[in-house]
This record gives C-alpha cells, structure tokens and sequence, in this order.
C-alpha cells in the first residue's frame, strides 16, 4: 500500500507510456534502458507493462537494449581453487547459452524479462552480455567481440553509431553501463585489464576461452585522485554531464528519470577520462 500511495496509484502501461513520451523518447527510437522497478512505484504487471509501454513509444522502428550479463557465470578465481576443485568444475560447468543461461540478477528484473520475449536476440560473450528487441536488435548483437567486448564493434558501440539512447527509469546514475565504453576508448595512463576463462557452445560442444577486457567491476581506472572520498565515479561523470547541459530529467511513474544521447554520454566521459587522469 505505501509504494501504491508513493506512486499516486497504479502506474500502468499507458502512464509509463505518456511519461516516456514527456522524457522525449520517441518513435524509431535505439534505446538500452536501466531500470530500478521500486523507484517507478507499483508497476500494475510489471516489467512486462514496463516494456510494453517502451515498445508503445518507440514502435516497430525502434529497439530495446538492456545489459544482461551471465548469472550463472564461473567465479573469476576459480583457478586459484585446489587443483581438484578446479578439475571439477571446468569437467561440469555448464557452457553459456545465450537462449538458456540466466542474466545477472544484480541487474534487476528487466533484462532477463526483455531476453526472453519471442524475437529477442542476446549477443554471443558470455560474461558481457547484451540483448535487444526490435528493428535493429540483430544488427546490434551480432559478433560480439571475444576480447574487448566493452570496446569497438561492441554492441555498445553499435548503440552509439546508430544514433542510440540511454534511459535510466528510477536507476542510479552509477548504473549506466555506455560508460565502461567510455574506459574502453579513453586513452588514459593506468587502464587496468583482466583476462579470465569462461565455457562456450561452439558447434554445440562445450569449450573454455579465456577473454580479456577492462577491469568492469573493480574499475579500469583508479579515479581515488579525481573523485570525492565515498564517491561512485560513475556517477561524478554523469553528474558532471548533467550540469554541462548534456541529458533530460523527468518523471517517469514516480521515478526520477534521465535520458541521454549515447554519443554525447561517450564523447563527455571520454574527455573527462582523459583529461582528469592524464594531468
């Protein structure tokens, strides 16, 4: 009943639909989405009504793309386990499949909704996983790279070459996934990297590859000397965006909400990268 009072009532499809549309998103609209279900209020269906209002504004032209990740994914230090552990799990673990394999549940409810609607397509790295749904979601998933996958040809890329937005419905400004495409083209001095292993279908056979990419949980950059002491970089840079005039903010069920140019959110966090970390 208090989320229900919070949100004025039920927040139904065609409330989140006029939100949207207030927000400025619009038909045709290329759209990866972050969403925090209990900021918009009581959601009458969910986040299958949180979709639907989405496709209701950016229609048959338009794509949805969420960030999905792999649930379900062998811990990164599972090579310094006993030798036998080891053994066992690269014997059994399951491989990724971008049809079963779950998203990561730290990622809220929306992904692994939108992944498993009928036509979704869901890229092929297992660890840095994307889906999308709509005109240009296969165009946007396909090849993901192996290494790099944050980086050029990555679906984060694509979103933003195809003229892309970021939407963040009641989630933090922290959670904006563009930014680590950001980390991935800036050229800054101490970018830290990782590589790990992870197990594949090819051919229908399971397989262990080892990836590399930027340090995505732990920070490719350590921002401890440009950012204040407690601070979530993430969100210094988005704030910093904001107040160069760069996103819109609105009401979106009773959530604040922002939405972002995936160009300009790459182009202004790139700069700033580079400039606060190369001084």
């Amino acid at each position: 009943m208090d989320l229900l009072k919070r949100s004025g009532g039920p927040v139904t499809r065609s409330r989140i639909s006029r939100d949207l549309a207030a927000l400025g998103l619009g038909d045709g609209d290329v759209v990866m989405f972050h969403t925090r279900m209990s900021a918009l209020g009581y959601v009458a269906g969910g986040p299958q009504t949180v979709i639907g209002a989405l496709q209701d504004v950016v229609g048959t032209r338009g794509t949805l793309m969420v960030t999905c990740g792999w649930n379900d994914a062998p811990p990164y230090d599972f090579v310094t386990w006993p030798q036998d552990w080891q053994d066992a799990l690269r014997a059994e673990h399951p491989a990724y499949d971008p049809d079963l394999s779950e998203a990561d549940h730290n990622n809220g409810r929306l992904p692994e909704a939108l992944r498993r609607r009928p036509g979704a397509v869901r890229s092929r790295h297992p660890d840095v996983s994307f889906a999308a749904l709509g005109a240009a979601a296969a165009e946007l998933m396909a090849d993901h790279p192996w290494d790099d996958p944050h980086g050029p040809d990555s679906p984060l890329a694509r979103l933003t070459a195809h003229g892309g937005r970021v939407l963040l419905l009641g989630a933090p400004l922290d959670t904006m996934t563009l930014l680590h495409h950001a980390e991935a083209l800036a050229e800054a001095p101490g970018k830290r990297f990782v590589e790990y292993e992870q197990p594949l279908l090819v051919r229908g056979e399971r397989v262990w590859r080892r990836f590399h990419d930027i340090d995505s949980e732990d920070g490719a950059f350590d921002y401890s000397a440009v950012v204040p002491e407690g601070a979530e970089p993430f969100d210094v840079i988005a704030r910093d965006m904001l107040a160069a005039g760069i996103g819109r903010r609105g009401s979106v069920g009773a959530a604040d909400s922002h939405l972002f140019e995936a160009a300009d959110v790459v182009d202004f966090a790139t700069a700033w990268i580079e400039d606060r970390l190369s001084r």
